[in-house]
């Protein structure tokens, strides 16, 4: 079962430089994302969790929790330290937390 963190425990650990991977789509992600975070498409994390670091958290948002949740149990598997964020990118941005829009160097 994935671990979960609050929206205030990653808000701080967000303002604090956490690595951050939002699991949703391409277009999701460039309509609206948490800025920082990289995208790595759930359907992509099995084949890209190598390229995630085993020695600091990782905290894993979609759109609203569950495929945060599904993607930080196959990266935990892996060794991964990571957290899915309870209510996704949806409650981050009804908490008036900032919200990129766009592509990202990271999107695949």
């Amino acid at each position: 079962m994935a671990r979960e963190v609050t929206q205030e425990a990653f808000a701080a650990a967000w303002a604090d430089g956490a690595l951050v991977v939002d699991v949703r789509e391409a277009d999701e992600y460039a309509a609206g994302h948490v800025p920082g975070a990289r995208l790595m498409a759930l359907r992509t994390v099995p084949a890209r969790c190598g390229e995630l670091p085993t020695d600091r958290p990782v905290f894993v948002i979609c759109a609203s929790g569950n495929r945060g949740r599904t993607a930080a149990d196959r990266m935990n598997s892996r060794g991964i330290d990571a957290y899915s964020v309870t209510g996704g990118t949806g409650a981050w941005a009804r908490a008036g937390r900032p919200v990129t829009a766009g592509s990202h160097e990271y999107a695949a």
